[in-house]
């Protein structure tokens, strides 16, 4: 980036104008730090972006995905991976008080950040007290690039050891496309019948997309 006036520089845009004043390569560019002998920072977080389809796709990517790049080693990737999973908490934490998900958009706006642009799919519960307050999430299955394997026992034994009132349910689709499938729907009867059964409300199943969500319970499926 020496080729770049001072003021055309990442880290100085920055200390100006705002971190908002960049654009995705910069900002890349200077978590990367430094470039390689073939290109600067910013020419290897072009070429980055490019590979792995812009940010959504940065944020979908392994470190071993993003070390293929070049002029990205493994130290590099791990920096990226951990810049991107920084951003996905800080998203998904709130203030102290604990957050209350009120509804399906809710618990959507709650979960998106740090599970829907996921590579793999997982399921995980969202454990609530009486007032639908977040008490934890926890992932409780991690399968493979489309399919989970899920019992109602996990479910409600992760429910009842956090002493949870009632829970949403959610997974993602690493397509993006979050559309319920014949299994997500039969698995939510499932768990509603296994819930009313354990004295635990299951609120809502959550299918988590690429920005996009659906609510089972906003389909009329609980």
């Amino acid at each position: 980036m020496k080729g770049l006036s001072p003021d055309d520089r990442p880290r100085e845009k920055l200390l100006r104008n705002g971190p908002t004043a960049l654009g995705d390569n910069e900002l890349v560019a200077l978590v990367l730090g430094i470039g390689t002998r073939g290109a600067d920072a910013l020419g290897v977080a072009n070429e980055l972006l490019r590979r792995r389809g812009g940010v959504h796709g940065l944020a979908r990517s392994s470190a071993d995905e993003l070390s293929q790049v070049g002029g990205i080693g493994h130290a590099r990737a791990a920096q990226l991976v951990a810049a991107v999973e920084l951003g996905r908490r800080v998203a998904a934490r709130g203030p102290s008080a604990r957050v209350q998900l009120r509804s399906p958009h809710d618990a959507a706006a709650y979960l998106l950040p740090t599970f829907g642009a996921r590579a793999v799919e997982q399921f995980g519960i969202v454990l609530l007290d009486s007032k639908h307050r977040v008490l934890r999430t926890t992932v409780v299955a991690s399968g493979t690039l489309n399919s989970t394997i899920v019992q109602p026992r996990d479910v409600f034994r992760e429910a009842m050891l956090g002493a949870a009132a009632a829970i949403v349910v959610f997974h993602n689709h690493p397509s993006g496309d979050p559309s319920p499938s014949p299994d997500d729907v039969e698995l939510t009867r499932r768990l509603r019948a296994a819930g009313v059964l354990m004295g635990i409300e299951v609120v809502d199943h959550i299918v988590l997309g690429d920005a996009r969500y659906c609510s089972l319970k906003e389909m009329g499926q609980l």
